[in-house]
């Protein structure tokens, strides 16, 4: 019981922080070349859509972390996802419900260019 609430509040701190981190586009975001070959005004409305994701369910989402959408915007179909690394960005976190020992890398792509799994 007790290891299953430490999980819970683990996967819950991990949640604030992502949507934490999708709300302010900058530092830790990078959008594929694909979503930068659409132009200002496209890569603006696909920004708006990641902030104001909240499409979040069993099927994109089954762990909670809110690291995961799938959307249609500007006319295009996309995916975003976040990534967790150590302050580096050279290995992944061990903590990421940790900010002290995490840096979060969200990436906005193409659904087209998506491969689950593969780090760039």
């Amino acid at each position: 019981m007790e290891r299953a609430m430490a999980l819970t509040r683990r996967v819950a701190a991990v949640a604030q922080l992502n949507d934490e981190h999708r709300a302010y586009p900058g530092p830790g975001w990078v959008l594929s070349a694909g979503v930068e070959a659409l132009g200002a005004e496209r890569r603006a409305a696909i920004t708006l859509a990641v902030k104001a994701y909240d499409a979040f369910g069993v099927d994109a989402d089954p762990i909670g972390e809110r690291s995961f959408g799938a959307f249609e915007a500007a006319g295009c179909r996309l995916v975003w996802v976040i990534e967790y690394y150590d302050l580096n960005y050279q290995h992944g976190s061990l903590n990421p419900g940790d900010p002290r020992v995490t840096r979060r890398l969200l990436k906005v792509m193409l659904a087209e260019e998506y491969r689950p799994g593969v780090r760039r």
